[in-house]
């Protein structure tokens, strides 16, 4: 069932199913811990071979307690999320910042944690290791915060990530070596470029290709209505851009909740159900009613089926950031060339994922085109990198009001699924993309108005409860819920965002 990964085999660290087979299927199944995430975090105490040869031997004998048996064998991960410290908001981010610093720079043998060159910064939590998209909100506030010392680090483990396996994975583990998340590595070079993009997407100039390779691998010799990967054409010709995975096996982290989900999707064979899962955790919008044909049921999922608007804008960014990078190296032909990708990507986000009818920014199914796809908050994402007109840009902030803002902040979507990226619910890097998309083309009192009423009530569950969360109620002071674990605190770009907030866009006079 597994798909080779297509470049740097030899590098990748083996899965937690690759080295422990029956052992690990047991445990996931069995729910020995509530998390699967628990275990596929876990340390061997010996060789993984030898372990897996105990369990051979001692799963059939009487008295056998598989529970027993794992905390024997393994040492268990604890959370990262820093709790108690109970001081102003303002100075309990700051103080969290050396509290979610990490470094691991030596493999181990059967540890699933890849290593990296420099510390990094974990979002908190379960999520215990190096995220992708994460990491770019994070980058906010440390450079808010006086820490630009620790967001060179971030960027520079991801060009470590580029040069070594050819993209970045969803986070450092090897488990997830199969997908990437939404490609944020040029507004990362961006942010702490800000006086000269050009001079820092020219110094990065090969990693910026590297990602932008990964992204359109297969696209050569792709015939309309065909896909590869990570690339598509439409019936018509139009080369596009979806998330997917590698790998067509249940997540190795949620595996008894993908294998549940298989067995309820009727006749779909359960390699795409688990491959739209996964194309889905690429997204970063794990879950959401957006990915599916029936939103109210997750065994609908179909990922793959879409290309989605946030994901081609940021790839337009990424080609107009390696074409000013080239055009400052003195590399004409590859400036014109990585321009004019750009530029028809920018016309095909204003035309093909325009919704008239409903005037909006939505995602299309480039397998169904008579598919009218819901807005959601990714539809903030074209305003965000400038590749709106001006009355697309006027009739999102027309929607947004009646739609998607909520009494704090910026819903995810107007559907109630029970799935975390879904309402009530509001995270940290929608919040940061609607605010600075809407303000972008004019509507900063918009752009404000949803930026504190995020922040006041991040301010509020912080008072009433010390902790600061990955996501939070719209509707309610009340921490996020819905998915597939506990809401977890810490909470990186929660820190990241609300400080970039605060001391960013509502320090500056209303308009």
């Amino acid at each position: 069932m597994t798909v080779p990964l297509p470049r740097a085999a030899e590098r990748l660290a083996a899965t937690p199913y690759e080295l422990y087979g029956e052992l690990f299927i047991d445990v996931q199944m069995q729910r020995v811990f509530g998390d699967g995430k628990s275990f596929v975090d876990a340390r061997p105490k010996a060789a993984p071979a030898l372990i897996r040869a105990r369990f051979e031997a001692e799963r059939r004998q009487p008295g056998f307690a598989l529970a027993d048996f794992v905390h024997a064998h393994f040492v268990l991960p604890g959370h990262s999320a820093p709790v108690g410290l109970r001081l102003g908001i303002r100075e309990h981010i700051r103080a969290l910042w050396p509290l979610l610093v990490r470094e691991h720079t030596q493999a181990q043998d059967g540890d699933s944690l890849l290593a990296l060159p420099q510390p990094y910064v974990v979002p908190g939590g379960r999520f215990r290791e190096l995220y992708y998209w994460d990491s770019y909100f994070t980058m906010r506030g440390l450079v808010t915060d006086g820490r630009r010392d620790l967001a060179e680090q971030l960027l520079a483990n991801f060009a470590y990530l580029l040069d070594s396996y050819g993209f970045i994975p969803n986070a450092t583990r090897s488990y997830m070596l199969s997908r990437s998340q939404p490609p944020l590595f040029f507004k990362m070079v961006e942010l702490l470029h800000a006086d000269d993009p050009a001079a820092g997407f020219a110094g990065h100039l090969g990693a910026l290709k590297t990602e932008h390779a990964f992204w359109m691998d297969g696209a050569a010799g792709l015939a309309p209505g065909q896909a590869h990967r990570r690339v598509l054409r439409t019936a018509d010709g139009a080369l596009l851009n979806r998330y997917w995975d590698d790998r067509c096996t249940p997540r190795e982290e949620s595996w008894r909740e993908d294998v549940e989900t298989a067995e309820k999707a009727g006749g779909r064979p359960r390699e795409q159900v688990w491959r739209d899962l996964r194309a889905g955790a690429e997204s970063g919008w794990d879950f959401s009613g957006r990915w599916c044909t029936d939103p109210a049921d997750i065994a609908t999922i179909a990922t793959t089926a879409l290309a989605p608007v946030d994901l081609n804008a940021l790839l337009a960014g990424l080609e107009n950031a390696i074409a000013l990078g080239a055009a400052r190296s003195g590399d004409t032909a590859t400036a014109q060339a990585f321009a004019a990708r750009a530029a028809t990507r920018r016309e095909l986000l204003q035309t093909r994922f325009w919704r008239a009818d409903a005037r909006h920014f939505a995602d299309l199914n480039w397998t169904h085109a008579g598919d009218p796809r819901p807005l959601t908050a990714a539809a903030l994402m074209p305003l965000y990198l400038g590749m709106a007109t001006q009355p697309q840009a006027d009739a999102m902030a027309t929607q947004v009001r009646r739609q998607l803002l909520g009494a704090n902040g910026l819903l995810s979507t107007t559907l109630v699924t029970g799935q975390q990226w879904d309402a009530p619910n509001g995270w940290a890097p929608l919040q940061w993309v609607a605010a600075l998309g809407l303000a972008r083309y004019g509507h900063a009192e918009l752009a404000r108005d949803i930026a504190e009423r995020w922040c006041a009530s991040v301010q509020r569950v912080y008072l009433a409860t010390g902790r600061l969360l990955e996501k939070y109620d719209v509707a309610r002071d009340r921490p996020g819920g819905g998915g597939e674990y506990e809401t977890q605190d810490g909470f990186g770009w929660t820190n990241g965002v609300f400080a970039a907030f605060r001391d960013g866009l509502l320090k500056t006079p209303a308009p």
